[in-house]
Formats: C-alpha cells, sequence, structure tokens
C-alpha cells in the first residue's frame, strides 16, 4: 500500500467529543496547535440515534475560531438545513449517500453555497454508489463505524474499504480528500493512514482521549502520522 500514500495528512477534530465544561480553553488548544479542520457531527435523531450539534451552537463556535469547518450532516434529506448554517469558502460540507434522494441535485445546491462538497458512506455501504457522481465531489468520508454515539468498535472491514476507495481515487487521477471516521484510535491510525487515509476525524479514542491531557494526544497524533507517512507537520 506504500506506494499509495500521499503527504499531508490533515487532524480533523470532532466537537461532539469536547469537553463541554471546558470547550472554550480547548477550542484555544486547537487553534494554538494548528489543527486542520473542526468536524460537526450533525445528527438528527432519525438516520442517527442521536441529537447533536445545530446550528445555533456551531454558529457561535466559528464566531470565536477561524478553523475551518469540517461539516458531517447525518441527516435525512440534508437540504432542508443548508440555509441554517453560516458556510464559507474555506468550508467543506459532507452528506450522507444513504439520506438523499437525490444526491447530486443536493451536491449542486452545495457546490452554488461556494463550498467544499463531499459523500459520506457508511460501513455497508458499497463504494460503487459513488460511480456517477465521484468527479463531482471534493472530500469522501468512510464511516468505520455505524453513525451514531462516540466510542463504537471499529468495523474491521472498513480498513479494506478505506484501500479500495483510495485505490479507485488514485486510478481515475482524481482530487479527492479520503476521510476517516469513527474508532480513529491510536490504535487504528496506524492502518488507516496505511491503507490511505488523508483525514483523520479525531474524538474520544484518540484527540479527545480523557487519559492524556488534549495537547499530549495532539502530539501523539502528530508523532503516528510522522512516522507512518514521513509528514512535517
Amino acid at each position: 500500500m506504500k506506494e499509495m500514500i500521499i503527504n499531508n495528512v490533515k487532524i480533523s477534530a470532532s466537537i461532539m467529543c469536547i469537553d463541554w465544561l471546558n470547550a472554550g480553553d480547548q477550542l484555544k488548544i486547537l487553534q494554538e496547535e494548528n489543527i486542520d479542520y473542526l468536524h460537526w457531527d450533525i445528527l438528527d435523531g432519525v438516520f442517527a440515534p442521536d441529537y447533536i450539534l445545530g446550528s445555533s451552537i456551531i454558529n457561535q463556535f466559528r464566531k470565536v475560531s477561524n478553523i475551518p469547518s469540517d461539516y458531517h450532516m447525518m441527516i435525512e434529506e440534508p437540504s432542508r438545513l443548508f440555509d441554517t448554517f453560516e458556510f464559507s469558502a474555506k468550508d467543506t460540507v459532507t452528506i450522507h449517500q444513504e439520506c438523499s434522494k437525490n444526491l447530486h441535485r443536493d451536491l449542486i445546491k452545495l457546490r452554488n453555497k461556494g463550498v467544499k462538497v463531499g459523500v459520506a458512506l457508511c460501513p455497508a455501504t458499497p463504494l460503487q454508489t459513488l460511480d456517477y457522481i465521484i468527479e463531482d465531489i471534493d472530500q469522501i468520508i468512510i464511516m468505520t463505524v455505524n453513525p451514531g454515539y462516540s466510542g463504537q468498535p471499529l468495523v474491521p472491514q472498513t480498513i479494506r474499504k478505506i484501500y479500495d476507495m483510495k485505490k479507485i481515487i488514485i486510478d481515475a487521477k482524481l482530487d479527492i480528500q479520503l476521510s476517516v471516521d469513527g474508532n480513529v484510535s491510536f490504535e487504528n491510525i496506524p492502518y488507516m493512514l496505511d491503507a490511505g487515509a488523508d483525514i483523520l476525524v479525531g474524538g474520544t479514542s484518540s484527540l479527545f482521549n480523557k487519559n492524556m491531557s488534549l495537547k499530549n494526544n495532539i502530539n501523539s497524533i502528530k508523532t503516528l502520522i510522522k512516522d507512518i507517512k514521513g509528514n512535517e507537520i
């Protein structure tokens, strides 16, 4: 797999996992440590069994941070909520293939808002569902757990899925970032990177692991990236 690896792995902080009683301090650390994205998990309680991170909360965070946003909409028919968010040109907005009746139309709507666009796939969703829209997207999120709560175990077949998706992207010479989301732990990160991940969405199993400080967790992830992919980040 080494020949498929691309430099400049990015870290996206899953804000649903932040220490909410110390969110301001942790946001400052993310800024100081040059985290690449703030990852916003938007759940509607229908597609995924939880509710979290509505537009009012996200928009307030954005007023005090200039870190680009990585929106992950886990909601049925996401286009109905596009206008409630204050997107900027630095942002990426990803919607689920499983949630849009007309995926291409929804991606066009997002593109017209001036953002980068992405599609997320649940563990059991075949890669072939992207066949006729893959040229129109900037990011693919491979879910390595089923959408919902944090702290779930990795679905092991998804490591092979990352590899297969990366091969498709490279063979087609497409400029698409491959993101992985779900149990992105210190133990699993090496396998995800070796399979070809470009963006790591860090949650409770790494970035916001309570056994170490946030700063130490960030440094540990950066060390793993450097050791495996030779990045200077």
